[in-house]
Parts: C-alpha cells; sequence; structure tokens
C-alpha cells in the first residue's frame, strides 16, 4: 500500500489516489489519477494501472493480480476491476458517498467474479491524503 500511497503523491491537481497492481510479487502497473491532467473522466488511477497492467501482459484479464488502491474504488472502477478478474483488492480509506465495494454499494454482490476485497489498509495514512488534499484546496 505504501507504494500506491507514494503514486497518489503525484496526482498533481486531481484528487491524490493511487494505484499499484501486483502480480508474482511484482509491481506491474502503477498509476495515480489524471482526469484534470488529461481531461479524462475515465483517468481514475484504478482504469490508468488496469490499462497498463493489460499492456504489459498483453491480456485484458488481469487474473492472479492483486491491486492496491488509496480510495475505496468508484461504481466505474469497481465494475473495471471486477472484469478484469483481479484476484483480490486492497484499499485504503472507506469511500462513504461513493464506494462501490461495501461502503455505499457493494458490487461484488452482483457480480460472478470472485475477486476478494480488503478495506482500510493504512487507513490513516490514506486518509491523511485526501484530507489534505482538500485543506489545501479550500486555501
Amino acid at each position: 500500500m505504501q507504494y500506491a500511497i507514494d503514486m497518489a503523491k503525484l496526482s498533481g491537481e486531481d484528487i491524490p489516489v493511487g494505484c499499484v497492481i501486483v502480480c508474482n510479487n511484482e509491481i506491474i502497473a502503477k498509476a495515480h489519477n489524471e482526469r484534470e491532467k488529461n481531461n479524462d473522466i475515465s483517468a481514475h488511477a484504478e482504469i490508468v494501472a488496469l490499462r497498463a497492467a493489460a499492456k504489459k501482459l498483453n491480456n485484458w484479464r488481469v487474473e492472479n493480480c492483486s491491486l492496491y488502491v488509496t480510495l475505496e474504488p468508484c461504481p466505474m472502477c469497481a465494475w473495471a476491476i471486477l472484469n478484469s478478474r483481479i484476484k483480490e483488492v486492497y484499499f485504503g480509506s472507506y469511500d462513504l458517498k461513493y464506494g462501490a465495494f461495501g461502503s455505499k454499494i457493494n458490487l461484488c454482490e452482483i457480480s460472478d467474479a470472485k475477486t476478494k476485497v480488503f478495506g482500510g489498509i493504512m487507513e490513516n495514512e490514506c486518509n491523511d491524503l485526501i484530507k489534505d488534499y482538500f485543506l489545501r484546496l479550500r486555501k
């Protein structure tokens, strides 16, 4: 999760969310939010990382890999994760407004995917990223 936190810190003007995908104990993809940078609504850290992992594996099925992300995925990202066949998801902060792995809704309940989800990993550190971002924004 520390690598995902480090990626989140590179988000620039975007909400600081970082993501890494690990396969066979090796980071095969890493990303941070790039919506503002690229003027792309779909450029959430998870989507950018999934694209990089698929390219690295030469396959859209990112099976037997684990995804680490600093914020609970939104519905768009959660559905992409489930469809990519990621084996495990570890997230830091719970997103009570948009979280799609249990906080607001749980897309696992309507999917046939066998993805396992674990939340609250390094939660305080991940929460601080978001809090600090919005404090800076309000100043």
